[in-house]
C-alpha cells in the first residue's frame, strides 16, 4: 500500500529540486554516477529518472561542447529530476536517478544499442564521442551505465524482500517543438505490451479535462533492452514511462505542480492489485530474455 508523507513547504521543495544544469566538477571531486533517494521499500512504487543530469566527470571535460549545448535537451531531460525528487518526497518512496549526461552514455539504452554513445545528437556533433572505440564504450558501461542499473536492481530486490512487488515509474521530459512541428501533448505515457500501469494512469490524467495525454506519444515505448524492458518487462513488473513536456516543468513551480498532480492521483492507481503482481507479457520487440547484471 502506498503511503503519503506529510506535505512540506514550497520553499523547502524548491531548494530540494536543484534542477538547474549541473556545474562542472573540480579535478579533486569524486564523481558519483548514481543518485539514490531513500524511501520505504514497501511503498509499492520505485521512481526512476534515466536522464536526470547533464554532469560529466572531470576527465571528460565538456565532451568538446559549449555549455549551451549541454544545457539543451540533448544533455539531459529538462525538469525531470526536479519532478522525481519532489514526487519521491511526497510519496515516501525510493528513487534512482542518473548523475551523468546522456551524451556520455545513455542509461536508457541497452549495452548493444548503436545509439548508446551518441556522436551526433539533434544536429550537434559531439567531439568527445566522435572517435570513441569499443574499449572506451566498455569503459563507460562499466563506470556509469552498469552502476545505474545495479542501483535499480538493488531497490527492486529490496522491495521484493519486503514482500512487495513494486511498480516502476520512469520520469522523462520532451521538447515542445521537434523539427519545426509543435507537439500538442502535455504529457505522454510510453509502454510496450504490459498496460497494467498505463491504462488507469491515462484515465486518471485525462479525468480533469485539462490535459492532452499521449498514448505512446511522442515516442513509442517498445525499445528492446531499454531501462524498462530490462527491469520491468524482463522481470514481469508493472511499469510505465511518463514524458512531460519540458515547457511545463522548466522551473521549480512547474516541477512542484506536476509532482503534486502525480502524488494526488498515483495512490488510487497503485491500489489496483494487478499492479503488485509479477506477470510476463512479452514485448513487441521480440522474445524477452532476462538481462544479467
Amino acid at each position: 500500500m502506498l503511503r503519503r508523507t506529510e506535505d512540506d513547504t514550497a520553499v523547502d521543495d524548491a531548494l530540494d529540486l536543484a534542477d538547474a544544469p549541473t556545474p562542472a566538477h573540480s579535478a579533486g571531486d569524486v564523481f558519483h554516477p548514481v543518485e539514490d533517494i531513500p524511501g520505504a521499500a514497501d511503498t509499492g512504487i520505485l521512481l526512476l529518472c534515466d536522464h536526470a543530469s547533464n554532469a560529466l566527470p572531470p576527465e571528460y571535460g565538456s565532451l568538446g561542447l559549449p555549455a549551451s549545448e549541454l544545457a539543451r535537451h540533448i544533455g539531459y531531460d529538462i525538469g525531470a529530476a526536479g519532478v522525481t525528487r519532489a514526487l519521491a518526497k511526497r510519496l515516501g518512496c525510493p528513487a534512482v536517478l542518473s548523475h551523468f549526461s546522456r551524451l556520455l552514455i545513455d542509461p536508457n539504452r541497452g549495452e548493444d544499442d548503436p545509439t548508446l554513445v551518441m556522436r551526433l545528437s539533434d544536429g550537434a556533433i559531439v567531439p568527445g564521442n566522435r572517435h570513441v572505440d569499443t574499449a572506451e564504450v566498455d569503459r563507460r558501461i562499466a563506470r556509469f551505465h552498469r552502476p545505474y542499473h545495479r542501483a535499480i536492481e538493488h531497490e527492486i530486490d529490496a522491495a521484493l524482500a519486503s514482500g512487495t512487488i513494486p511498480a516502476l515509474f520512469s520520469v522523462h521530459s520532451f521538447t515542445p517543438v521537434w523539427r519545426g512541428m509543435p507537439r500538442p501533448w502535455h504529457v505522454g505515457l510510453l509502454w510496450d505490451l504490459d498496460e497494467r500501469f498505463t491504462r488507469p494512469l491515462i484515465e486518471a490524467l485525462e479525468a480533469p479535462g485539462d490535459l492532452i495525454v499521449g498514448d505512446n506519444e511522442p515516442y513509442d515505448g517498445a525499445l528492446r533492452n531499454d531501462c524498462l524492458y530490462r527491469h520491468g518487462t524482463a522481470r514481469g513488473l508493472p511499469h510505465v514511462l511518463i514524458e512531460i513536456r519540458q515547457d511545463l516543468i522548466a522551473d521549480d513551480a512547474g516541477q512542484l505542480a506536476w509532482a503534486e498532480r502525480l502524488a494526488d492521483l498515483l495512490p488510487a492507481v497503485l491500489a489496483r492489485p494487478e499492479l503488485h503482481e509479477q506477470t510476463f507479457y512479452g514485448s513487441r520487440t521480440g522474445l524477452v530474455v532476462p538481462i544479467s547484471a
